[in-house]
């Protein structure tokens, strides 16, 4: 007589405190970003830096990019649990920082560390799943991921306000690095039990790929700020600028990314561009969209920002649907890809048709919301897919390229849309939004022709 062992389970003694922690910790980062985004303003009016509102606004979105290459060149050379550490410790100076801030630069500077510490640990929590879970269970922690966002995105800027009301703004950050250290203990012992392996020395390409980073950050940085003076007399030497900019980035980026990103060759080549081509798709029309909706509509901030409740609720239940043990078996990555990528392309001709009065509200939200759904199902796809088809000792490199590429394609829709709103700031009409979403929709679309070679493992 034989038996078999029962299915691995996130409840057992050994995963759940890991589950447990990375939820929290990505909860905690999810209420850092509706909380700064609410208090910002505050800040700004207090310190006396509305001059340097933009500046803190994108600070951490530029280090970013830096420092998920070198982020991920660390967990490959020596675990993640060392990665780990740093982006916990470099969380709680870059909130502390902002929390004790005299100045605006001052916060700015904390600000910068805040996107530090978020490579960081985004990196460092992604090796140590690969290192700490059975491939079968990594699906259901990603729909946690998402889910986990829901919450924060709800309360956390009421929460957030009604601190900074009664407590003052700096708590909100205080309140953060209290919160850390739960979180962070209960991925100690999946971190006990991963070895921290002694740094071996940067190769040529490593070297390559974080130098290529930090100047496309640079880059990024001089795409925002041009972005910024398109609608001032110095729009022709803005937009020059910016073409530069991004011309110089598409340049930079074949250094960065795995060979054959932008050719889409199957495998982890696909993989990235399909989480490029869904961040410049989803993430750029999803800028836009409460803009949208308070200056062609005419509704109330609280209003225009039902989107964002939206896009929470319905990316978690598509990522709860996809984490369905029926659903992974039934279903294969390429299957997946093409449900999440066909929904988001779409979903995402509501807010076009609604910029040109095409249809009513409530119809182009509905729309709206299977976008959300298809970037629930698409976006865990793509991160269980990046797991399954990195060699051991490749998941930090693997996880950094595909989580540089959709922070950079994200970023450059935002600020190329940014510009077109700027030369129309005097006179905002709904064609200019409406340009901006036909061209994600376009993105989506080139995402779910892509889909096969991202769903495929390379013979």
């Amino acid at each position: 007589m034989t038996t078999t062992s029962a299915p691995p389970r996130l409840l057992f003694a050994t995963y759940l405190p890991f589950a447990v922690g990375a939820v929290s910790l990505v909860t905690l980062g999810a209420f850092e970003n509706r909380a700064t985004g609410t208090v910002l303003p505050v800040v700004a009016d207090e310190l006396d830096g509305l001059t340097l509102f933009g500046a803190a606004s994108a600070a951490p979105m530029i280090t970013y990019v830096v420092a998920t290459a070198v982020a991920g060149a660390l967990a490959d050379r020596g675990g993640p649990t060392r990665v780990l550490r740093l982006g916990a410790a470099t969380f709680a100076v870059g909130q502390l920082l902002a929390s004790l801030a005299p100045t605006m630069l001052v916060f700015a500077f904390g600000r910068l560390l805040s996107g530090f510490a978020e490579a960081f640990l985004d990196i460092g929590l992604t090796v140590l799943m690969a290192r700490a879970l059975p491939e079968s269970l990594r699906a259901k922690v990603f729909a946690t991921f998402a889910a986990a966002w829901v919450v924060p995105s709800l309360v956390g800027p009421s929460v957030a306000g009604l601190i900074a009301e009664h407590l003052g703004w700096r708590w909100v950050f205080l309140l953060a690095v209290v919160l850390l250290v739960p979180s962070f203990a209960l991925l100690l012992p999946s971190m006990r039990r991963t070895p921290v392996e002694p740094l071996a020395s940067w190769d040529a390409h490593q070297r390559t790929v974080a130098r290529s980073a930090a100047g496309a950050a640079a880059l990024l940085a001089v795409v925002t700020a041009a972005g910024s003076l398109a609608g001032t007399a110095w729009v022709t030497v803005a937009l020059t600028v910016m073409v530069t900019a991004v011309a110089g980035l598409a340049l930079l980026v074949r250094r960065v990314l795995p060979d054959g990103t932008l050719t889409g060759t199957v495998g982890i080549p696909a993989v990235t561009a399909s989480r490029g081509l869904a961040a410049a798709a989803f993430g750029t029309a999803g800028s836009f969209l409460p803009l949208m909706l308070t200056t062609t509509r005419g509704l109330s901030p609280a209003l225009a920002g039902v989107t964002l409740t939206l896009t929470g609720v319905f990316w978690a239940t598509g990522s709860f649907v996809h984490g369905l043990d029926a659903v992974q078996a039934r279903f294969a990555p390429t299957t997946r890809l093409r449900f999440g990528f066909g929904a988001i392309t779409v979903g995402l001709a509501g807010p076009g048709l609604l910029a040109v009065d095409a249809i009513p509200l409530v119809p182009a939200l509905v729309l709206w919301s299977i976008a959300g759904l298809g970037m629930g199902v698409a976006s865990p796809t793509l991160s269980t897919q990046m797991l399954r088809l990195s060699k051991k000792g490749e998941e930090g490199a693997n996880s950094a390229a595909s989580n540089m590429a959709a922070s950079l394609s994200g970023a450059v829709g935002t600020a190329l849309g940014g510009a077109l709103v700027a030369t129309r700031a005097d006179h905002l009409e709904g064609w200019v939004f409406a340009v901006i979403i036909a061209t994600a929709v376009l993105m989506g679309a080139l995402g779910f022709r892509l889909a096969p070679a991202a769903g495929l493992r390379p013979d």
